[in-house]
Parts: C-alpha cells; sequence; structure tokens
C-alpha cells in the first residue's frame, strides 16, 4: 500500500511539473545566454540564413568626436574594425548587412550599427575590405568596420552579433580606444 501511495504522490508531482511549465510542452528554440566573449576573442556563427560558418573576430575598438567631415548627432562615434573569416571552400554571407551587429549600451539600451546617417557611411581607408560586403570568399578573410553613434556616458558597452541562426555572440567592448589596429584606425577616421 505505501508504494502504491508513494508512486501515486510521485504521479501527481510530475504531471504538476508539467503544467506548470512554459508552452506546449517543447522546448524553447532559443539557446541561454551566452557568457560575453573577451575583446578580440573570436567566435564561429552560422552565416546568413544558417549557410556555413564565419568567424567573427572584433579586433580594435575606437572611440572619436569626428569621422572625417562628419559630426555624430549623439556626440560620440563608436567605431569597431573586425576581421570576418570563412575557413569553408565555398563562400559564406554574414549578417552584418542585415543589421547582424548592435550595441549594448551600459544602462541596457540596444543601438543598431549605422544608427544616423553619418554612422552608415563611415568607411575608413584599409578598414573596409571589398567595399563592406557581406559575403566573404572561401579560405579567406576581410576587415570590415561598424559604426555606431553614441553618448559619451554610453562608451564600454557590449558588442553584440546575431548570426544567421539567431544565436547572438557578446563581447565587452573596452570603454577607452584599444586594440592592435586602434592607432591606425583613428588616423584612418579622420
Amino acid at each position: 500500500m505505501f508504494h502504491v501511495a508513494r508512486a501515486a504522490v510521485l504521479a501527481a508531482a510530475c504531471l504538476s511539473l508539467v503544467a506548470c511549465s512554459e508552452g506546449d510542452g517543447t522546448s524553447d528554440p532559443h539557446p541561454s545566454p551566452r557568457t560575453a566573449l573577451e575583446f578580440g576573442q573570436t567566435a564561429d556563427t552560422a552565416g546568413a540564413d544558417g549557410k556555413g560558418t564565419a568567424q567573427i573576430t572584433p579586433e580594435a575598438v575606437v572611440y572619436v568626436g569626428k569621422a572625417g567631415a562628419d559630426a555624430p548627432e549623439h556626440g560620440l562615434f563608436a567605431v569597431v574594425a573586425f576581421k570576418a573569416g570563412n575557413r569553408a571552400e565555398e563562400s559564406v554571407t554574414t549578417t552584418v548587412a542585415q543589421g547582424g551587429f548592435r550595441w549594448k549600451t551600459p544602462d541596457g539600451k540596444t543601438i543598431k550599427a549605422g544608427n544616423s546617417e553619418e554612422a552608415k557611411g563611415i568607411a575608413p581607408v584599409g578598414f573596409d575590405d571589398d567595399g563592406g560586403k557581406p559575403a566573404v570568399r572561401a579560405n579567406s578573410y576581410q576587415v570590415e568596420t561598424v559604426a555606431f553613434d553614441i553618448t559619451s556616458v554610453e562608451k564600454g558597452g557590449t558588442l553584440v552579433y546575431v548570426d544567421g541562426d539567431g544565436v547572438a555572440f557578446r563581447w565587452k567592448v573596452p570603454s577607452t580606444n584599444s586594440g592592435p589596429t586602434a592607432n591606425a584606425l583613428k588616423s584612418a577616421l579622420k
């Protein structure tokens, strides 16, 4: 009798857990949030529409009050240089042109890359291979930039890249000019 009662209690507990779970019993297709990567660390990301693998590596960040003749609407440009790599035998397309990059401010606000006309037009010489095309040829990499028009208190945010499978990769961005090519990038923005 004790075993029957215990089995009934366990069955009721299991049913209540199922009844209390979210949704229709299917799993959430979105992965759990990823830990932020170190700035300069490479992430293997799905290409556009989930096709292929693109390696995304943010390598420098520069904060400038002017890029060429263009001034930011919000007071500061945060320009990030990154490498998009492809080790496969076929070209892969990144999600950069589809709004793949975002800047998450320290207070939690999300800003899309190229959020002002001036930020959209930033293309420093030597840092935009192939004119900013999202396709990365087979067995190669290209250097690109993304720019965000931010306020000075939004420095040191988190760079977010959403890949072709909808997975978000995050890098904590230093609040000062940083990275091995930061000086060259700053010079290219003058």
